[in-house]
């Protein structure tokens, strides 16, 4: 008996052991991360310009405004938009890029690797000015390029649509490299001789790769391609701040940057709070139905 006892004090000391590791930690996330969310819910319930020392309560009414809001479905749209955009450049293209260079290209692939993830390193704000030289309408190198042939740059920046898909180019440049190494190291995984075997009895690769790579490094991809999503809705933010400020007509926003041109340019605290609750609950309903539905096709060596 006196030995159980031994045993579970010395197991309390190794639990507190662990506690007392896992304070600072657990005090950082709660900081930073718990707290910002717990006030961002209390802050959605009041009418507030983050100047007046006093907040009106109007309880639901900023979530009925912005559900009533025309531009609240234009935002999600473009949201949206852009997930799907940087769903095929920074998910299904570095997808396809890292089979070739893995599979095909056996020269000088160390070189390609550096190559796509170089762009990593640079920052995105440096990023979206360099592109707003490159791309600029009037006098960019690509302008002047296309002027040659006679073919007439459009002012993307001021056109619905086109303004979108420049940013989410931009926004692929920094994050393709990532991508991209992420599903080479998942793709080099893959057992040699599974695949010398296909190729010997003469299974073409694009049978390769759907039948045999997709399926074994679905664990990576279906991460790929959440964190993607994240990236539509975060790292697009660098651009539209930089570049368009939303423009024109919200032409170019998303829910992330409208959320913040709420808060910290119109001073509509509230409004911005119930649009941000209301943009992680639908992602939150996006990721419980992938999670349904999409992960039980996931292969898991292990």
């Amino acid at each position: 008996m006196s030995a159980i006892t031994a045993g579970i004090r010395r197991l309390n000391r190794e639990n507190w052991k662990a506690y007392c590791l896992l304070f600072p930690s657990i005090l950082i996330f709660a900081i930073f991360m718990f707290w910002p969310f717990v006030y961002t819910i209390y802050l959605s319930f009041f009418d507030w310009n983050m100047i007046s020392p006093i907040k009106k309560f109007v309880g639901f009414q900023n979530y009925m405004d912005v559900l009533s809001d025309p531009k609240t479905y234009k935002i999600l749209g473009n949201t949206f938009l852009y997930i799907v955009i940087l769903l095929i450049l920074n998910c299904l293209v570095p997808y396809v890029f890292a089979f070739v260079i893995d599979m095909v290209l056996k020269k000088w692939n160390g070189f390609y690797k550096g190559a796509l993830f170089l762009p990593a390193f640079i920052s995105l704000v440096v990023g979206s000015i360099l592109f707003t030289w490159i791309l600029n309408p009037i006098s960019g190198p690509v302008s002047i390029l296309f002027g040659w042939f006679g073919i007439e740059m459009p002012i993307w920046s001021k056109l619905d649509g086109w303004v979108i898909f420049v940013l989410s180019l931009i926004t692929s440049w920094k994050v393709f490299g990532y991508n991209f190494i992420v599903l080479y190291a998942s793709i080099s995984g893959i057992s040699r001789e599974l695949i010398e075997a296909a190729r010997l009895d003469h299974v073409p690769l694009w049978r390769i790769f759907f039948q045999i790579v997709l399926p074994m490094s679905s664990a990576t991809g279906i991460y790929v391609f959440i964190i993607t999503i994240v990236q539509g809705l975060q790292y697009v933010f660098t651009p539209i701040k930089v570049i368009t400020q939303g423009g024109p007509n919200y032409a170019s926003s998303n829910a992330i940057y409208h959320a913040y041109h709420e808060a910290f340019v119109l001073y509509r605290t509230g409004h911005s709070a119930a649009l941000s609750i209301l943009t992680m609950i639908i992602f939150l309903m996006l990721l419980i139905i992938e999670c349904k539905f999409v992960e039980r096709g996931i292969y898991y060596e292990n």
